[in-house]
C-alpha cells in the first residue's frame, strides 16, 4: 500500500494556478503564501465594554475619574483622552491616545459622570494592540493550505480578498460491465444497479475535484477503445471501474495499453481492492478501479484521494488517519493490509470502533452503515478487543 502510494504521488503534480474569490475558496488549496493587507486589528482596540484610561491615574485606589465622552465601535474619538479622565468604551472601539488600559464595566461604579474605580490596573490590561493579530505583509497562511471556515474568515479578516489556488482536477469517470443498468431501470436476467459511477462522483466532489460520469460501457473492446479514447483528452484524470481483473471480459488494462497508457503498477497488497491499477499517458492520470464497490470505495480514498490532493497542491497528500480501540478482535491477513467497515463510537475516554455489517466487497448497502475504514495491518495473529488501531473517517 505504502509503495502503491508513494508511485501515485510521485506523478501527480500540483495543477496550474488560478485566482479564487475568498467567497468560492472554501475547500481550496494555496498555491501560495497569502499575506495579510493590513495590520489586524489597525488600530489599538477595546477587549471588552468598559472604561478607557490612563493606567497610572489607579495607582493609589480607589480613585474617581471625571467621564470625558464615550466610544462605540466604528466610531473613534474626536479628541485624545484629557489627562486624569476616562471614557466609556465599548468592545472593539479605538482607544483614545492618551490611554493604555481599559478597567471591564464590572469593576467599576459610574455614578454622577464620574466613575470610580476599586483596583489598580496595569498598562496594556484589556486592549488589543495595533497589529497584535498579525501586521501588514506577513504572511497569514502557508502555500499547500487548505481553507477551512477558520482559513477563509482570516484572510477576510487581513483584508484579503482573492488567493491563488491550484485548478480543481477535471475527472471522468467511465463504468464498465454489460451487466450493469441505470438505476430505476427494468432489470433482465443476470442484470444490476450501476452504483459505482455516482458513489466515485461524489467522492471526487467531496475531494475538491470536478467529476464528469461518462457513463457505462459494456464488455466490448471497441466500445472501450472508443470511449476511453475521449476520455483520456479531456480530463486530468480518468478513473474506470470494473473490468481491471484476470477474467476473459476483464478489457480495461490491454484497450489502455492500446491507447498508450503506461501503467505503473496493477495489483496493491489491500483487501478489499487488490487488482487496482494505476497508470499515466502524458500528464494524464489513470485509475482502473475494481468493479466491486466497497473495494472501489477502498481504493479510492487509499490511492485516488491522495492523487486529488496533491493535483490540489496539499502539503500532505495522503490519507488522515485517527486513532481508536476495537471493540472486538480482528484476524490479520499474513499478506495484505486489511480494511474493516466500522462504526467509531466516541468516549470520554477515546474512540470505539466496531464492525460494521458484512464485510465483503460487494456490500455497499453494508458498507453504508459505516463511518470509518479501520486499518488492520498485515501480519500474524490477530488484533485482539482494545487494540488500538488507526482508522479513516468516511463522509
Amino acid at each position: 500500500m505504502e509503495e502503491a502510494q508513494r508511485l501515485v504521488l510521485e506523478r501527480a503534480a500540483r495543477l496550474p494556478a488560478e485566482r479564487v474569490p475568498i467567497e468560492r475558496a472554501y475547500g481550496r488549496v494555496l498555491a501560495e503564501p497569502a499575506e495579510a493587507i493590513c495590520d489586524l486589528p489597525p488600530f489599538p482596540s477595546s477587549a471588552m465594554d468598559g472604561y478607557a484610561l490612563c493606567a497610572a491615574d489607579t495607582a493609589a485606589p480607589p480613585v474617581t475619574l471625571p467621564l470625558a465622552g464615550r466610544v462605540a465601535a466604528g466610531t473613534p474619538a474626536g479628541e485624545p483622552l484629557p489627562a486624569g479622565h476616562a471614557m466609556g468604551i465599548a468592545t472593539g472601539a479605538v482607544v483614545p491616545d492618551g490611554a493604555d488600559a481599559v478597567v471591564p464595566l464590572e469593576l467599576a461604579v459610574e455614578e454622577g459622570g464620574n466613575v470610580r474605580i476599586e483596583e489598580a490596573i496595569a498598562p496594556g490590561a484589556n486592549v488589543r494592540p495595533r497589529a497584535g493579530d498579525v501586521a501588514a505583509g506577513a504572511t497569514i497562511l502557508a502555500a499547500g493550505t487548505v481553507l477551512g471556515p477558520a482559513q477563509v474568515g482570516s484572510l477576510a479578516a487581513a483584508g484579503v480578498t482573492e488567493v491563488q489556488c491550484a485548478r480543481r482536477p477535471r475527472v471522468g469517470i467511465l463504468v464498465t460491465g454489460s451487466e450493469l443498468r441505470p438505476p430505476g431501470s427494468p432489470l433482465g436476467p443476470g442484470e444490476i444497479y450501476e452504483s459505482n459511477g455516482l458513489m466515485l462522483a461524489a467522492l471526487l466532489a467531496s475531494a475538491g475535484a470536478v467529476p464528469a460520469q461518462l457513463g457505462t460501457v459494456a464488455d466490448d473492446p471497441d466500445e472501450h477503445r472508443t470511449a476511453m479514447e475521449r476520455a483520456l483528452l479531456g480530463f486530468d484524470m480518468l478513473i474506470t471501474s470494473g473490468g481491471v481483473s484476470v477474467g476473459p471480459h476483464d478489457l480495461v488494462r490491454s484497450v489502455q495499453a492500446s491507447l498508450g497508457v503506461t501503467e505503473v503498477f496493477w495489483g496493491v497488497a489491500v483487501k478489499p481492492g487488490k487488482p487496482v491499477a494505476f497508470g499515466v499517458r502524458r500528464d494524464h492520470l489513470v485509475f482502473s478501479l475494481p468493479g466491486n464497490p466497497v473495494s472501489a470505495l477502498v481504493c479510492f480514498e487509499l490511492f485516488v484521494r491522495p492523487a486529488v490532493n496533491a493535483l490540489l497542491g496539499a502539503s500532505d497528500p495522503l490519507p488522515t488517519f485517527a486513532w481508536g480501540r476495537l471493540a472486538e478482535p480482528a484476524l490479520r491477513n499474513g499478506s495484505r493490509d486489511e480494511f474493516l467497515r466500522a462504526r467509531v463510537v466516541r468516549t470520554p475516554t477515546g474512540a470505539s470502533v466496531s464492525r460494521a455489517g458484512g464485510q465483503e466487497s460487494h456490500m455497499i448497502v453494508a458498507a453504508g452503515q459505516a463511518d470509518a475504514l479501520v486499518h488492520v495491518p498485515r501480519g500474524d495473529g490477530e488484533l485482539p478487543a482494545g487494540s488500538e488501531a488507526r482508522y479513516l473517517p468516511l463522509g
